[in-house]
């Protein structure tokens, strides 16, 4: 199987866990696209009913036009159940994600959900975190100088571009992403990262996981978090 048959192979296994009635967080990605549509066909056949909470507007779109009911994350009191993806997962179920640039949305729908299930094809397992980058989302106004404070760290930030402008997130904000590699504390990195004024959000999931379901060839694998 290629690549994107992998990730069709997870969120169609993902579903299952989408019970009638659950409020159910949607994540952004290249492998949730597929979980989504896979939940919009048991929408459609079994007549599941569900609320999504949507992690990017572009999953809002996508999910409303499956047949999908969408509630704003500040409609509901809890999510019972969200799958997402993850652009890295360490061997200890730690998490880099922020590759489609929806982290911090990502992040409080995550922080909202009683249960977390990642959906990865097998290239995305990792035993150390870091070789994917770090993407941090700064509010505009100081961006440089947040950025320049990076320089200085050695975290190597490079900005992220949209052609010829700078990328900007469903809440107008920029990404810089770090390149530095191997990381050896990750939960120290994202404790300087989060009390750098400037700073909205940044992508390291550490310990909000419950389950990784992994694409392999020969069939999904269901990690549980310890």
């Amino acid at each position: 199987m290629d690549q994107n048959e992998l990730k069709a192979l997870v969120g169609k296994e993902a579903v299952k866990y989408v019970e009638d009635g659950m409020i159910v967080g949607l994540g952004t990605g290249s492998t949730v696209r597929f979980m989504v549509d896979a939940l919009g066909e048991r929408v459609k056949n079994e007549g599941l009913k569900i609320v999504g909470v949507t992690t990017s507007r572009r999953t809002t779109k996508q999910a409303t036009e499956l047949g999908i009911t969408i509630k704003d994350i500040d409609e509901v009191d809890h999510v019972d159940l969200t799958i997402d993806g993850a652009d890295e997962v360490s061997n200890d179920f730690q998490g880099i994600k922020g590759g489609g640039g929806a982290l911090l949305w990502e992040k409080v729908v995550n922080d909202a959900s009683t249960k977390n299930i990642w959906i990865v094809d097998e290239s995305k397992l990792v035993d150390k975190l870091g070789d994917f980058g770090v993407p941090v989302e700064v509010i505009p106004f100081g961006a440089a100088h947040v950025f320049r404070k990076f320089e200085k760290k050695g975290y190597q930030p490079q900005w992220r571009m949209d052609g010829d402008n700078r990328y900007l997130t469903d809440e107008k904000n920029y990404i810089i992403d770090l390149k530095m590699g191997k990381i050896d504390a990750p939960k120290t990195l994202a404790e300087d990262l989060i009390h750098t004024v400037g700073v909205v959000e940044h992508g390291l999931f550490l310990d909000r996981v419950n389950e990784v379901i992994v694409g392999r060839q020969d069939g999904p694998e269901v990690l549980h978090a310890r």
